[in-house]
């Protein structure tokens, strides 16, 4: 971070209210004062006007920084334009323990991490070593900053408005734009404001505030917008509570989500070393939030308001399946007992991303001595990921070892399907509550029939005290080991440690440039290097056999499975073999069962797509509402066209994905009509007209043919603008950029 940047940042925002003549939300101060040209400020339309701004930072994890680096080392660069960081903290199986498994992780993923650290060293990024930590935990404690802007190729980077930065999940061709320097693109988001009143107490907690979010927005009412939190209730909550609530931001499909900046992050920053910025961020704090009129009448300037007192806030639990089918604990027992839920909470599991903290924990650990003293037994298998090396070696991660929990490595693990789960059978329906952000069927551990749900890390110590779905900490009581009736009292926890953070070896390593050439091993099934995509041949997609037509959510893990997958997430070829076997027929209502219509015989999608490829065929994709939600891998795009998908056509795209798509040159379009998508038949040739004249707003039409010779068609719209559309041409943002 630049030493004058908060002056500048006050004498920008002073200059953009002088030129559009209205007061500013904080997320309109952040944007507009990261335009790629600062001279080009003027007022845009949100929700439809696209403009290019020039992050301050990039932080990838492991995962995804494989196909970002990738895609940078065709750019021809020869060093990161901007800040940057890589995270190794999605590759380290959860198993035995933190120990064994990130030496099974160093041995496994070597040639992996020997890539990255390569790539780091030779284009100026910062490595972060497997078993510092959680990309989004440790950006938090070294990286984000008040006012700044981030991009990041995970979808839960907004974890960073915790400290009042707008910091949104890409992809990582994304990721390649800014750090090649060039100008990042960015549909101009609505702003929903949530007014928080009140203050937090007894079993609730920051997470019960996104939970009971999502239930009001559902899963896709947050496209294209940021969450802009406001009102006195932001300042009753610490710095790593508003990162939580920030994370699950993208639970509701949220561009990004954002807090002004208060005495909590000041302290944070304090506690966490950064008292430069600290100092800096607070000559101009009156500037960190929404401006005065804004708050005063802010339904005059957020397209929509909602306001959460949180005095009465009651702790949430969400799911199954879902993170936005949210229930308050109240309610849970009679809901469990309405839809037969396994009551029996089999494992609780503590920590990811979203709830890694100290505070977090500390809490957790008030009711881990509870259990000692009030002579419980854990019910549950409990297992913990905390979030960095500075959390891992607090006294409260030992307390809650002691009580019985397995304490993991500091990474995703379960939260990502990075679990080697221990059970009898992993087939048979099961209840797991954990306190990570999503819940999508097989996401923990491949099993379909587990259901998770997704609540505070409070709560779901409590429900694995209890072993039970159905109890309710705040009125039920339990039968301690001498047969008696003993409550559990709320629980407690400071924000930082007494006696301060350890003093660790954090576990990053700075670049020294020495490297001149990134270690890709000879014939490697991990790593494969990129090659350009072909450009548009300029003809309108004719006669595309349909591949599959998915029912339901179909999010990227449905497209691009994580779990044992994640190891081929730097070669293309060989991760295209899980193209949508999450995905679920319509016509037949089975996963990764397609017919070829070329042999007349069922297959997997990605062998289907295979054939048709071999024969230079190309073919197309049906879906329903909020396709590409979750994660934001972008092998959900890379994928399909690798393997000559042409088209995506659904009834509506998850935000990060529709750019995916766009990114890498593919056609996605929606349905004008939604009731369109029923007249898809399984065995149908699909063309979409109109390509030779591919311009912003204007529909291409769909035209199906049918297996009994009739035919039918309908329009099919598109948010391509004219650098979108570029991109196609070329085969890919990429490709356009490198001419």
């Amino acid at each position: 971070m630049k030493l004058n940047y908060y002056t500048t940042f006050s004498q920008r925002a002073d200059n953009i209210k002088s030129v559009i003549k209205k007061p500013l939300t904080l997320t309109e101060k952040i944007l507009f004062t990261h335009f790629y040209d600062e001279n080009n400020i003027k007022t845009y339309v949100r929700g439809k006007d696209y403009a290019g701004f020039r992050p301050d930072r990039v932080a990838m994890q492991d995962a995804t920084a494989q196909m970002a680096i990738l895609q940078f080392m065709i750019s021809g660069k020869k060093q990161s334009a901007v800040p940057a960081s890589v995270h190794c903290d999605h590759l380290i199986q959860a198993y035995i323990g933190a120990a064994d498994d990130l030496d099974a992780a160093k041995t496994t993923n070597k040639e992996v991490y020997d890539f990255l650290q390569s790539a780091c060293d030779k284009y100026g990024i910062i490595f972060w070593k497997p078993g510092a930590g959680i990309i989004h935990q440790t950006v938090l404690e070294n990286y984000a900053f008040p006012g700044g802007m981030m991009i990041g190729t995970d979808s839960h980077t907004p974890n960073a408005g915790g400290l009042g930065m707008l910091a949104i999940g890409v992809g990582g061709a994304d990721a390649v734009d800014v750090m090649t320097g060039m100008e990042w693109e960015l549909k101009m988001p609505n702003i929903i404001g949530v007014k928080l009143t009140g203050k937090l107490s007894g079993w609730a907690s920051p997470k019960d505030v996104i939970l009971k979010l999502a239930g009001i927005l559902t899963v896709k009412g947050g496209t294209n917008s940021v969450v802009e939190y406001f009102g006195e209730g932001t300042k009753n909550i610490s710095a790593t509570g508003k990162a939580t609530i920030c994370n699950m931001g993208a639970e509701i499909g949220a561009t990004s989500s954002v807090f002004p900046y208060d005495g909590e992050m000041e302290q944070y920053l304090l506690a966490t070393g950064r008292s430069d910025i600290a100092e800096q961020a607070g000559t101009v704090k009156d500037c960190l939030k929404a401006d005065d009129e804004v708050l005063a009448h802010p339904e005059k300037f957020y397209d929509r308001v909602i306001e959460i007192d949180l005095s009465s806030l009651e702790p949430y639990v969400n799911g199954p399946f879902t993170p936005d089918a949210a229930t308050p604990i109240s309610e849970l027992a009679g809901k469990v007992k309405k839809t037969g839920y396994p009551d029996k909470v089999e494992v609780g599991l503590i920590g990811s991303c979203t709830n890694s903290s100290y505070q977090d924990l500390d809490r957790v650990a008030s009711l881990a001595r509870q259990v000692k003293d009030k002579n419980l037994t854990i019910q549950s298998r409990l297992i913990v990921n905390p979030g960095s090396k500075m959390i891992e070696h607090t006294d409260s991660v030992k307390i809650i070892e002691n009580s019985g929990a397995k304490i993991m490595a500091n990474a995703c693990g379960p939260c990502i399907g990075q679990w080697k789960r221990i059970t009898d059978d992993n087939t048979r329906p099961n209840t797991i509550v954990n306190s990570f952000n999503r819940n999508f069927a097989k996401r923990a551990d491949g099993n379909p029939n587990t259901h998770s749900f997704v609540a505070s890390p409070e709560i779901t110590m409590a429900l694995a005290i209890a072993g039970s779905l159905s109890f309710n900490p705040l009125k039920d009581r339990l039968k301690n080991n001498a047969g008696e009736w003993v409550s559990l009292d709320p629980p407690s926890g400071n924000r930082f440690p007494p006696k301060g953070f350890p003093d660790v070896e954090k576990g990053f390593v700075t670049p020294t440039f020495k490297t001149e050439k990134v270690i890709v091993a000879p014939g490697s099934q991990r790593l494969q290097l990129l090659h350009p995509f072909p450009a548009w041949d300029g003809k309108d997609f004719k006669d595309m056999p349909l591949l599959i037509k998915t029912k339901g959510k179909c999010t990227t893990d449905h497209i691009s499975m994580a779990g044992q997958w994640l190891r081929f997430r730097g070669h293309l070829e060989n991760i295209s073999d899980n193209l949508l076997m999450g995905a679920v027929n319509a016509f037949n209502g089975e996963t990764n069962h397609v017919p070829n219509r070329e042999t007349g015989s069922y297959d997997t999608v990605s062998a289907v797509a295979k054939y048709y490829k071999s024969k230079g065929i190309s073919s197309i994709v049906i879906a329903e509402d909020n396709y590409g939600e979750g994660s934001s891998r972008e092998h959900a795009a890379m994928e399909p066209r690798f393997l000559n998908v042409k088209v995506i056509l659904a009834k509506s795209f998850a935000r990060i994905h529709e750019t995916n798509l766009k990114k890498q040159g593919m056609l996605a379009v929606t349905f004008s009509n939604p009731d369109d998508y029923e007249k898809v038949r399984e065995h149908d040739t699909i063309s979409i007209t109109g390509l030779t004249d591919f311009t912003p707003n204007k529909p291409l039409t769909a035209v199906l043919e049918h297996s009994d010779g009739t035919k039918e068609s309908f329009h099919v719209n598109h948010t391509y603008n004219d650098t979108q559309i570029e991109w196609f041409k070329a085969g890919s943002a990429l490709n356009y950029n490198a001419d």
